[in-house]
């Protein structure tokens, strides 16, 4: 039985204890249509109580005739066929109430709400694990977002729930009621809620609006870190107020988002509104980092487009560079960024020994047209013309383990990709603007 179904249960139950006592007093002050409301009140919720074990799934005959012989005592107290002795109800709701405490096994409805099909990995090794918990049920649902245009308002609405791995089951954003079903944990990675200038989620799914339909919410960050140095603005945005819990990469981190957590509480005058950070917070890794290790692992099944680019006629390999650039350069305005692309391209077009793989950020151009819509033709440009000369790879999946397990080096930007490209033990360069 559901964690929240069976708490409700025990809920109701105690209720039905309190109801007893003003019944009793109905009874003794002789007032009879008090008494008649009272009554018909507590059966309604005794027939509750025996259809939700019923619908259960499980056999608990016992505790339905029981509840049963309760609402039958009732009827009879009432109407005056017997005299009211308030301990025969009390033990009645006492028995059912030890059975569904001790004898229903509790099990927990957790539903992930990811966004992008891209960010997916800072939550999948939490889902495998719930999948494999025998009193888990797991739901991923994809849910819409939208781009924004420069003046805030929102534009075209995404949906990638076709995007997933295969083996993710999916459900549609629309066929699963939050509200109704008040999962008992909640897992996003999205934390911006109104505050993100380039896109942002449905309303019925922000933090805020999450937090009133589960008994724990956690935000986990669908970044990484470098070297564990949170930015000051990621520590307090709505999925990090809201949540019941975030799960960070590091103790360090973990430090950080504590420290910028409570100077907020200060400034606004708002401690212990949104919980204790120091429970709040917890230093567990990031799940992305369980993908990459997997990605590792696995064999690799190459696009056709791919292979033909990195694997000789001889069958021998070409080295491949995993060419990434950050929308951070991109926001700064930064021309040079466009610059430096264009000249990387001219030197790579040159090797014959070594494969291009550029993954640009899944938001570039999202970007761009929200924030820099300057350079959005030139940069558009660009992309363009490389994906039309076909001499390199070009890399907008969702799949970003691949273009990391597949590679054998990394160039471009300072980025969440260079934390989790580390951890393979190859080499990282960093591109410097500077240099044409």
């Amino acid at each position: 039985m559901r964690r929240f179904v069976k708490n409700r249960i025990i809920e109701y139950m105690e209720e039905l204890l309190q109801q007893h006592k003003l019944l009793e007093t109905a009874f003794l002050q002789n007032h009879t249509e008090e008494r008649s409301m009272l009554s018909a009140g507590c059966q309604e919720r005794a027939i509750v109580i025996g259809n939700t074990l019923e619908m259960d799934g499980a056999v608990h005959e016992t505790v339905v005739k029981k509840l049963e012989f309760y609402c039958e005592t009732l009827y009879r107290q009432s109407v005056g066929m017997e005299d009211f002795k308030k301990q025969t109800l009390d033990d009645c709701i006492l028995d059912v109430g030890n059975y569904v405490k001790k004898q229903i096994s509790e099990e927990l409805e957790i539903v992930f709400f990811p966004y992008k099909a891209s960010m997916w990995d800072s939550l999948e090794s939490v889902w495998m694990a719930a999948v494999e918990d025998t009193d888990c049920t797991a739901y991923v649902v994809p849910i819409p977002y939208f781009d924004k245009n420069p003046d805030g308002t929102v534009s075209a609405m995404h949906y990638e729930g076709n995007d997933f791995p295969e083996y993710v089951p999916v459900v549609h954003w629309k066929d699963y009621d939050v509200k109704g079903r008040h999962p008992d944990v909640i897992y996003i990675h999205n934390p911006y809620d109104h505050g993100n200038k380039v896109t942002t989620v449905h309303l019925d799914f922000y933090a805020k609006e999450l937090k009133q339909y589960t008994d724990m919410l956690v935000y986990i960050p669908y970044f990484v870190c470098v070297d564990g140095n949170v930015p000051e603005h990621f520590c307090v945005l709505p999925g990090t107020l809201y949540a019941d819990r975030v799960i960070v990469q590091s103790e360090p981190a973990r430090k950080i988002y504590i420290q910028e957590f409570q100077k907020f509480e200060e400034e606004y005058g708002c401690k212990g509104k949104f919980g204790n950070p120091e429970e709040k917070f917890l230093a567990l890794g990031s799940p992305k980092y369980d993908a990459v290790f997997r990605a590792m692992q696995e064999e690799i099944k190459l696009p056709e487009d791919w292979r033909r680019k990195i694997i000789r006629k001889d069958g021998s390999r070409k080295k491949v560079l995993l060419y990434n650039t950050s929308v951070t350069q991109l926001l700064a305005g930064k021309e040079e960024l466009l610059q430096k692309i264009q000249s990387v391209f001219a030197d790579m077009k040159k090797r014959e020994d070594i494969v291009l793989l550029w993954r640009p950020h899944p938001l570039s151009e999202t970007t761009c047209e929200a924030m820099r819509p300057e350079i959005l033709n030139a940069y558009d440009a660009i992309v363009k013309a490389y994906q039309k000369e076909n001499w390199g790879i070009f890399d907008d999946t969702p799949d970003l383990h691949r273009a990391i397990a597949v590679s054998d080096a990394y160039y471009g930007d300072i980025s969440s990709l260079v934390e989790l490209y580390r951890v393979t033990g190859k080499p990282v360069m960093i591109q410097n603007l500077d240099v044409i």
